[in-house]
């Protein structure tokens, strides 16, 4: 469930909000966090105090017994 959080702290980046809630950095993270919040990129990457930032869940993690399996001859 995607959580709202409001920035409280000065130099605060998405990406940062990110590392901090989930411990992990990701590029598709932070561009599903962007397309929740419509407008948050026209702030600059420097989130303003008081922002509200809707923050994406965390993709499925990948079952432990599933791997990927690629054949050099399909």
């Amino acid at each position: 469930m995607a959580e709202t959080v409001i920035v409280r702290g000065e130099g605060l980046t998405v990406d940062l909000l990110l590392w901090r809630k989930y411990g992990v950095k990701g590029r598709a993270l932070v561009e599903a966090t962007f397309a929740l919040n419509a407008g948050l990129a026209a702030l600059g990457p420097v989130l303003p105090l008081g922002t509200s930032v809707t923050l994406a869940d965390l993709p499925a993690a990948p079952k432990v017994n599933e791997r990927l399996a690629i054949s050099l001859f399909d």
